[in-house]
C-alpha cells in the first residue's frame, strides 16, 4: 500500500514542474488492415480509473454508434464507447481492451484495439492541434522523443468532445434580462480564459455570452500567459491598474505547452498578477487534484461541464 500512494504522489507532483503521464494505445487503421500497426493515440493517464480486458457487452435498445452498449463492472453499470468508430478506424485485431475512465463527472468504458505504454512527458512537448490537424478530435499532437526531426507523435483524443457527442451537456444559464447585467466590471475589462479543447471553448464561450461577460479566449497555458503580459503592459503603458483589463483567469488543467497548474503558479508568485482571481476548470475532477488546486493558489475550482456551476463560481469571484 505504501509503495501504491507513493506512486499516486509522485503522479500528482508531476503538476509542480509542467509533466504529465500519458496511455498510449492503438484504435486500427482506417481500412482496418492487420499487416502494419494503427496510429498512437493517447489520454492522460489521471483520466485512467483502470484497464481491463474486452468482457460481455449488452446492447441496449435503441443504441446506436458509436456506443456499443452496457457493461457491469464491479456493481457499477457504464456506456461503452466505440472509439475506432469515433475516430475514423476499423480495429483489424478486434476491439481487446477496455479503458475505465473517469472525467467531467462521468463514468464510461472506451474499446480499443490495444495498449502500449505509458509515457512521462513534459507539456512543452505537446503542441496544440488547431494548426496541425484538421480534425476535430485531436486535441494536440504529442512528441515521444526528444529528436526535433523524426520522432513519433501520438494524437491526444478530445476526450471532452468525445463525451459530448455521446452526453450532450444540456443545462444553461439563466441570462440576463435585456439590457441588464449582473456584474460590474471595468469598461474594457475581460475574462481571459484557456482551453485547448474546441469543445470546452465552445460550452465556455456560449456561457460568459449568456451572462453579457467579455472574454478572450486562448488555446493553452503559454499563450494565456503571453496574453496576460501584453494585457498588462498595455495597462501600464495607460497608467491604468492591472483590473482596468483583465478582470480573472479562467483556465483549464491539461493543456499544450504549459498546463493550468504552472499558470496559475506563475500569476500568484507575480507581484503584479497575483491579486488577479483565477478559477480552474476541470475535467480532471477528485480530491487529490482539487487539494492540488489550492496548492498552487487558485481562488477557485470547478468541474466541467456545468453552466450554472461556472457561473456561480463566477459570480463568486468577480466584483458584484
Amino acid at each position: 500500500m505504501d509503495a501504491f500512494q507513493k506512486e499516486i504522489d509522485e503522479r500528482t507532483n508531476l503538476t509542480s514542474s509542467n509533466k504529465f503521464e500519458l496511455l498510449l494505445f492503438r484504435l486500427g487503421t482506417p481500412d482496418g488492415s492487420t499487416d502494419k500497426p494503427g496510429e498512437l493515440y493517447g489520454i492522460n493517464v489521471f483520466k485512467i480509473r483502470e484497464i481491463v480486458p474486452m468482457m460481455d457487452i449488452t446492447a441496449a435498445a435503441g443504441m446506436r454508434s458509436p456506443m456499443l452498449g452496457m457493461v457491469n463492472i464491479r456493481g457499477q453499470v457504464m456506456s461503452v464507447v466505440d472509439l475506432p468508430a469515433v475516430a475514423g478506424c476499423k480495429a483489424g485485431h478486434g476491439m481487446n481492451i477496455l479503458l475505465i475512465t473517469e472525467f467531467a463527472r462521468h463514468t464510461q468504458a472506451f474499446a480499443v484495439e490495444s495498449v502500449e505504454e505509458i509515457v512521462r512527458l513534459d507539456w512543452s512537448q505537446v503542441l496544440p492541434a488547431d494548426s496541425h490537424s484538421p480534425g476535430s478530435l485531436v486535441t494536440s499532437i504529442a512528441r515521444l522523443d526528444s529528436a526535433l526531426d523524426g520522432g513519433r507523435l501520438v494524437q491526444v483524443l478530445d476526450v471532452e468532445h468525445i463525451l459530448n457527442m455521446v452526453s450532450p451537456v444540456k443545462e444553461q444559464v439563466q441570462s440576463p434580462s435585456p439590457g441588464g447585467n449582473e456584474f460590474r466590471l471595468k469598461p474594457g475589462s475581460v475574462i481571459l480564459a484557456a482551453d485547448d479543447s474546441r469543445m470546452a471553448r465552445a460550452l465556455i464561450e456560449q456561457c460568459l455570452k449568456d451572462l453579457n461577460l467579455p472574454y478572450v479566449m486562448t488555446t493553452d497555458g503559454l499563450q494565456a500567459w503571453k496574453k496576460l503580459q501584453e494585457l498588462s503592459q498595455a495597462a501600464e503603458q495607460e497608467g491604468k491598474p492591472l483590473t482596468d483589463k483583465v478582470a480573472m483567469v479562467l483556465t483549464d488543467l491539461e493543456m499544450p505547452e504549459m498546463d493550468g497548474f504552472t499558470l496559475t503558479r506563475k500569476i500568484k508568485a507575480s507581484d503584479r498578477y497575483k491579486q488577479l482571481p483565477v478559477v480552474i476548470h476541470s475535467s480532471l475532477t477528485g480530491s487529490a487534484n482539487e487539494d492540488h488546486v489550492r496548492s498552487v493558489g487558485a481562488d477557485g475550482y470547478v468541474a466541467k461541464f456545468s453552466p450554472p456551476e461556472l457561473a456561480a463560481m463566477l459570480r463568486k469571484v468577480l466584483p458584484p
